[in-house]
């Protein structure tokens, strides 16, 4: 009965813990990046930050979720001769899920422009101007 449990269960602590954990440490490093890269290029190269910080902290992202949930995971569930995730596997996994967020992230850039368009033009540039300075300085 154990056995059975963890083949079907057993996994989703480790899928909720991993998920979790690469969403944290992927909004943080995704923030830090984009402030970074604000600073240095100021108003110009929106796409810069906005997609340069997705690309970077998915990188980040894609990698630690697959290893504690299955890499780590399926070791310490493993009851000896349950299937395991060897460590090509994982970087296997980890390289396609990254290419599939990076073509998103690139193919998003031009949404990116657009609302910022349409945000600019709905405060007026003075308020718009006004707000990211405030956020800036926080």
């Amino acid at each position: 009965m154990e056995k059975a449990y963890n083949s079907v269960l057993g996994q989703g602590g480790f899928i909720i813990i991993a998920s979790l954990t690469a969403f944290i440490l992927g909004q943080l490093i995704d923030v830090f990046v984009f402030h970074k890269i604000k600073k240095a290029t100021g108003e110009k190269q929106i796409w810069l930050r906005a997609t340069g910080s997705t690309l970077i902290s998915q990188f980040i992202d894609s990698f630690v979720v697959l290893f504690i949930a299955f890499y780590i995971g399926t070791r310490v569930n493993s009851s000896g001769n349950d299937f395991v995730w060897p460590f090509n596997l994982f970087i296997a996994v980890g390289i396609v899920n990254y290419i599939y967020k990076f073509i998103v992230a690139i193919l998003l850039t031009p949404v990116i422009y657009l609302v910022h368009g349409w945000i600019e033009r709905y405060l007026g540039h003075e308020q718009a101007a006004e707000m990211k300075k405030a956020a800036m300085e926080n």
